[in-house]
């Protein structure tokens, strides 16, 4: 009879020391991959929502240095639709190795009326900004 009380309480133990087995996490890990590429970095015109990849395309941009070093970006946006459109634009000033100089402008609203275009101008702040990345989404 004690056999048995002592195995059943060595049993008992065991589970208890099961059950209460530590749940801790042994990070770190890596980031997890983007299912999108990162055109961020590597375009000059991004769009950043599904809608405005189909109304809005970019058919031109025209860079300008000013004489103090910064640099004036013009950027033609278009309105593909047979539809008034409204968007926000903002530009991201970046150093030659596309780091961002955090001379980010704030997003600016753009109306564009049925198949029009219009033209969005940027001034980076300093004379750090050699590269840069435009971004649409759509109005809120």
């Amino acid at each position: 009879m004690k056999t048995k009380l002592i195995l059943l309480a060595s049993i008992t133990v065991a589970l208890i020391a099961v059950g209460c087995k530590s749940t801790y996490d042994k990070g770190p890990y890596l980031p997890g991959q983007s299912k999108t590429p990162d055109y961020e970095n590597n375009e000059r015109f991004v769009l950043l929502d599904p809608g405005v990849q189909y109304t809005i395309t970019c058919s031109g941009i025209h860079e300008r240095a000013l004489e103090d070093g910064r640099i004036e970006i013009t950027a033609q946006i278009r309105n593909r639709e047979n539809r008034r459109v409204e968007v926000q634009a903002n530009c991201v000033f970046k150093d030659a190795a596309g780091i961002s100089t955090n001379d980010e402008t704030p997003f600016q609203t753009v109306i564009l009326t049925e198949n029009a275009t219009e033209q969005v101008k940027f001034v980076s702040a300093n004379n750090l900004a050699k590269k840069y990345t435009i971004r649409v989404r759509q109005a809120r």
